[in-house]
């Protein structure tokens, strides 16, 4: 798996336009919402900023790029070819995954270590780790499932544009309204529930037992994710 990681992390830093796509651009935007805080504060909170821009982090570091990933090595039979070694399947699709997946955990750090020191610190740093870290497993599972739909690299652009808008979206919708209101279809919607217990980790006022139950929807849509990578994922480009 390691020297799968290596090669696939060199091989990133190649690639200009996926670089950009996973850390340039979710840098500017984090960096535009840490900047002007106390605008989107009023419009939501800090904890609102906090879970926009780990969905962006989440959604263009790490979600488009894996699925990018995945379909180019696919294209040029690479996966293929890997899969005469002795690695695992398992081994395999962990050590593609491992760079971009490492790099947008550090990313995320960096984010939100920087709007701590900006804005104030979050209220419980337990339950922020814990809203990332689910939040992660959703993304990289989805981006699994999606790679078994995409063809190629720039077929990539388009079958990931649904999640990656979609759990942006649902994270405003959520940080601006609240839970209020639609509660259940709003923390059953992927991002609903991770980015309600990021905004009880950075805000405070909500008891950690009941913000603990918002771990199990974004969970369940790591298990639909990984069972829908079962059953689509391809090996081979289609014939």
């Amino acid at each position: 798996m390691l020297p799968i990681a290596v090669s696939e992390l060199a091989q990133l830093f190649r690639n200009r336009l996926l670089l950009v796509t996973s850390l340039i651009m979710p840098a500017v935007v984090s960096a535009f919402f840490i900047y002007r805080h106390e605008v989107f504060a009023q419009l939501g909170s800090l904890g609102y900023i906090a879970a926009v821009v780990m969905f962006t982090v989440g959604a263009f570091g790490l979600y488009t790029t894996a699925v990018t990933t995945l379909a180019a090595r696919r294209q040029n039979l690479f996966l293929k070819r890997l899969r005469s070694t002795a690695a695992s399947d398992s081994g395999i699709l962990a050590g593609l995954l491992l760079p971009v997946t490492v790099l947008a955990v550090a990313q995320v750090t960096v984010v939100l270590t920087a709007l701590a020191a900006v804005a104030g610190r979050p209220s419980n740093v337990f339950l922020l780790v814990a809203a990332v870290l689910a939040t992660v497993a959703m993304m990289v599972g989805l981006g699994l499932a999606t790679a078994g739909l995409t063809d190629s690299p720039e077929h990539a652009q388009v079958t990931t544009l649904p999640v990656s808008l979609g759990v942006i979206a649902v994270a405003s919708w959520v940080g601006i309204t609240g839970t209020e209101e639609l509660t259940l279809l709003k923390r059953l919607l992927p991002g609903g529930s991770a980015t309600e217990l990021v905004m009880n980790a950075w805000n405070g006022g909500v008891a950690v037992s009941e913000s603990l139950l918002l771990l199990a929807p974004t969970l369940s849509w790591v298990v639909v994710a990984v069972a829908l990578a079962n059953r689509m994922f391809r090996w081979e480009p289609r014939r």
